[in-house]
Parts: structure tokens; C-alpha cells; sequence
């Protein structure tokens, strides 16, 4: 049976991981900051007359929320790397200048009275950092309370920068991190940074001219905000996708969906976060689970979105499955390397009843993703406004959804690099009610990452989700298919069984 990891781990491959998971070695904390001239012209900064993107707009409106409340900020995003030979700490000064400068999204920061947002650009000219020794440590305990310290008070996009970087100098090497507000990040922006900023660092050093990707054009974020708005204002309820769009949300309840089986949370309750990582699939597994998912016409990702309807179907009698896929949206321009929140979500629903095996749902998973993508060309703000015009219920459509997303790291071109193969990526923990599913794929193992609620319920709930989901992959690997003979109502069953 697959491991629900629950301790630490060195990365072989860029991982996404739980934050205190990441054990870096010991030595000199180093942190960067801007300078005194900087940190003057941010604070004078215009306004700056462009929208924001709908998700980063919303968001900062809930950390505002969320500070009024008193609620410890957690809505960041990090990453960490290792890299060879002794740190100069001059030459990395210049490359993260250089790194924000590449990425006008990073020269942004926001105020809000909770209503209205202003956005704030700071001039490139006054773009500067200064480097200064926060101490020394040895125990992970230690760094685990630093970098949360850190992260709470400066990764935060309502002041000048919205991230926290930082170094652990040692010698012979280096740890870099980096934890950026959500408003101004995601989880493909983490996997870029720190490959990025450490390549622009060996050419600082070298005097090599960096590689394509930390040296192209990226394209900015606040390009890409204004053309999410005009997008937004060309669609109207009656445009075919959000038609398209609502069609499916009706027909399945009139709700986002949720995780499928009860975990003992009240409507609008949450929970602590407690994480797990689930290794599904090994590199023969993968190869074994890819030439399945082809032979039967279909993708890998087509395969994963069966497996998991059929765990639905035969754990909760979900006989159409349902799901909102996070799908990126950096192809709306040439936004493939920048800095920002280049997402959306989309609905992915197939019919699973009535398909005797694995094989035969995968056209049915591969026709759903496949509408899915199309559907994500749909603003969240244009398909949110349509459902609240149809009538559906207001806390339906703002419900958080359990959300499924994919990424292989293999696509990323920092692959095959040190700092990049080396890195972790993570997130802040606040509170959940979902469990929501991350799949990974790297060179050697397809992995599944969750955040989810910390109660003696849900846990006996997702595990018993899990280990389904896994016998799933492990009876198509071994015997090439898996039958679905339907709904098997056994184990705990939350609807029965309420536990303190």
C-alpha cells in the first residue's frame, strides 16, 4: 500500500511538500530587504489605474478580512533550494534586483479599506535591496519558527515587497528561499523563482550569459489583468461557455463540489490543516499507467480523472463525476515564464455509471478535461456573475470548492538543473473544509498532495479515499485495467457515525 508520508524528505526532484517538511542544514540566515532609498519611493508610490485580476483582487480582500479578525497571515507561497559552493552574497544582491525587475508584478503592492483595492507600481529605477545577518541556527526547530515568523509579517501584498527572501550561507553552500503573497504568485511562478534568480546568480559570478528562460521577455502580470477584464466585459450570460458552463453546475446539484464522503464539518465550518502525501505511482508504474491511458485513447491526466471518478462512484455512488480542475492561463499571451496568479477554474464532469472498467471511462475523462480547458477560457468573474443572475443560491457559488490539479514538473526549463531539481515548493496552513487533491509527476514518481482538515473524521474519511484512490492505480498497473462493478457502501460512513 502507498505511504501517507508524514515527516521530512530531501528532494531528488523538485517536490511540493508541507512547509515543515523542509529541513535545510544549518548555518547564517541572510536576509534580504529594500533598501532605505527603496523602501521611501515604494511607500510614495502612485496609484496605478489598472485592474487587478479577479482572484487577486478577491484575495486581498480576504487577508484584509482575515487581519480585521485577528487571523495569523497564511496566504503565502514558498519554495527552497540548495546550491553548490560558497555564497557571495553581493553578486545574489544583484540578481533578485535583477529577478523583480524582470517581473513587473513584483514591483506591485496594494492598499484596501476592505472594498476598494488601489494597486500601487513602484518606479524600476528605485528597485534596490541591501543584505544583513539574522543570526545563526542549527536545530529545524528553529528555522521552522523563523521562516513561519518571517513569511506571516512580510509576505504580505499590501506593503513593499510582497515576499520574504532570504539565504542560509554555510560553507561549501547555500540554501535559498523565497515566500511570496498569493496575490502575486502561484504554484508554477514557485517553481520558476528560485531556478531563475539562482541562474541569474551563476551569471553574476561567472559572467556567463544567463539561460533563455532567466534572461526572455515574460511578460507581466498587470498585462495580463487587463486582459482578463476585457475578456470578463465580452462575456455575457448568454455567451455559449458560460451557458455551457452553467449547464453543468445545475445539473449537478446547483453546488460546487465537495469532498465526497462526510467528514463531521457543519456548512461553513473548518479545520485546522493537517497535510499528507501519498506516493501512487513509481517511474515503472507511471510508464505501465501511461501506455494504459494511450492504448485506450486517452492521456495520462485522462487516466487520473477516471481513477478518481471510479474511487467516487464506488466510495460515495457519485455516478457522474464531478470536479473543478485548476487549469493555468498563462497561454492567454506570452505569460509562460512571468511572475503572478495565471489560473482559473473550470468544471470537468463525464458520466462514470454504466462503464464496466477503467479502460472505458478513459474517453469519457479525456472528453470532460478536454471541455474543461475549453471552459477555462471563461473568466471566473463572468461564469460567478451568470450563476448569482440564474439564481443560484449565493453561498452555492462562492463555496470553496475541493478542487483537483496537475502539474509535471518535467515541463518546467529549469529541469535538469541544480537549484531547480533540488527545490521544494509549499504552502501557507491555515484552516480547511476541503481536500482538495495536488498530482505531481516528476522523472521517477506520480504523487498526490493534500491539505486537509485536522479532525479524527476526516482523516479516517480521506484515508479511507486514498487507499481506494491507490488500489485503483496499483490494479491498472498490474493488470491493465480495473473493473467497476459499482458502488461497494462499506467502511466508515460519516452519515452513520459522528466522531468527537
Amino acid at each position: 500500500m502507498g505511504q501517507l508520508l508524514v515527516g521530512t524528505r530531501k528532494a531528488l526532484n523538485v517536490i511540493i511538500t508541507a512547509m515543515d517538511w523542509w529541513t535545510p542544514d544549518g548555518g547564517t540566515l541572510l536576509e534580504w530587504h529594500p533598501t532605505a532609498h527603496a523602501r521611501r519611493h515604494a511607500a510614495a508610490a502612485p496609484d496605478d489605474a489598472g485592474p487587478l485580476s479577479f482572484l487577486q483582487e478577491n484575495h486581498i480582500r480576504a487577508c484584509h478580512a482575515a487581519r480585521q479578525s485577528g487571523v495569523d497571515h497564511t496566504a503565502y507561497l514558498g519554495s527552497g533550494t540548495d546550491v553548490d559552493g560558497d555564497l557571495d552574497s553581493d553578486a545574489l544582491t544583484r540578481a533578485l534586483r535583477t529577478f523583480v525587475l524582470r517581473h513587473e508584478g513584483l514591483r506591485t503592492w496594494f492598499d484596501t479599506d476592505g472594498v476598494e483595492v488601489t494597486r500601487h507600481l513602484l518606479d524600476w529605477e528605485a528597485v534596490d535591496f541591501e543584505v544583513t545577518v539574522a543570526g545563526q541556527f542549527t536545530e529545524s526547530g528553529q528555522f521552522r519558527e523563523y521562516l513561519h515568523g518571517r513569511f506571516e509579517r512580510e509576505a504580505v501584498a499590501t506593503s513593499w515587497p510582497g515576499f520574504a527572501f532570504g539565504a542560509i550561507s554555510r560553507p561549501g553552500g547555500f540554501t535559498l528561499y523565497y515566500g511570496c503573497d498569493h496575490a502575486l504568485s502561484d504554484g508554477a511562478s514557485q517553481a520558476l523563482a528560485l531556478a531563475e534568480i539562482a541562474e541569474l546568480y551563476d551569471s553574476e559570478i561567472t559572467g556567463n550569459a544567463p539561460a533563455d528562460f532567466a534572461s526572455a521577455p515574460t511578460g507581466s502580470f498587470l498585462e495580463y489583468a487587463r486582459l482578463e477584464n476585457h475578456l470578463a466585459a465580452s462575456c455575457d450570460p448568454g455567451s455559449p461557455a458560460v451557458v455551457e458552463w452553467l449547464d453543468i453546475f445545475e445539473s449537478h446539484g446547483g453546488a460546487m463540489p465537495g469532498f465526497p464522503l462526510d467528514m463531521g464539518l457543519e456548512p461553513g465550518e473548518t479545520a485546522p490543516v493537517r497535510p499528507i502525501e501519498l506516493d501512487l505511482l513509481d517511474a515503472g508504474g507511471i510508464a505501465r499507467f501511461d501506455r494504459v491511458c494511450r492504448d485506450a485513447g486517452g492521456t495520462f491526466l485522462s487516466g487520473i480523472y477516471a481513477a478518481v471518478a471510479i474511487t467516487e462512484y464506488e466510495l460515495a455512488d457519485r455516478t457522474d463525476y464531478f470536479g473543478i480542475s485548476v487549469l493555468a492561463t498563462r497561454l492567454l499571451a506570452d505569460f509562460g515564464m512571468a511572475q503572478g496568479w495565471f489560473c482559473n477554474f473550470a468544471p470537468v464532469a463525464f458520466p462514470v455509471a454504466g462503464a464496466g472498467a477503467f479502460t472505458d471511462l478513459i474517453p469519457a475523462a479525456l472528453a470532460g478535461y478536454t471541455r474543461a480547458k475549453r471552459l477555462a477560457a471563461v473568466p471566473a468573474q463572468s461564469v460567478i456573475a451568470a450563476l448569482l443572475g440564474s439564481g443560484a443560491d449565493p453561498a452555492d457559488v462562492t463555496a470553496s470548492p475541493n478542487l483537483l490539479s496537475y502539474i509535471d514538473f518535467r515541463r518546467f526549463p529549469g529541469h535538469g538543473g541544480q537549484a531547480y531539481d533540488r527545490g521544494v515548493l509549499f504552502t501557507g496552513e491555515g484552516r480547511t473544509a476541503n481536500a482538495s487533491m495536488w498530482f505531481n509527476r516528476d522523472d521517477d514518481r506520480l504523487y498526490l498532495g493534500s491539505q486537509t482538515p485536522d479532525t479524527t473524521l476526516a482523516q479516517l474519511q480521506i484515508k479511507r479515499y486514498h487507499e481506494h484512490l491507490w488500489s485503483v492505480f496499483d490494479r491498472v498497473v498490474v493488470d491493465g485495467d480495473y473493473p467497476v462493478p459499482g458502488p461497494q457502501p462499506t467502511g466508515v460512513q460519516g452519515e452513520q457515525m459522528r466522531l468527537p
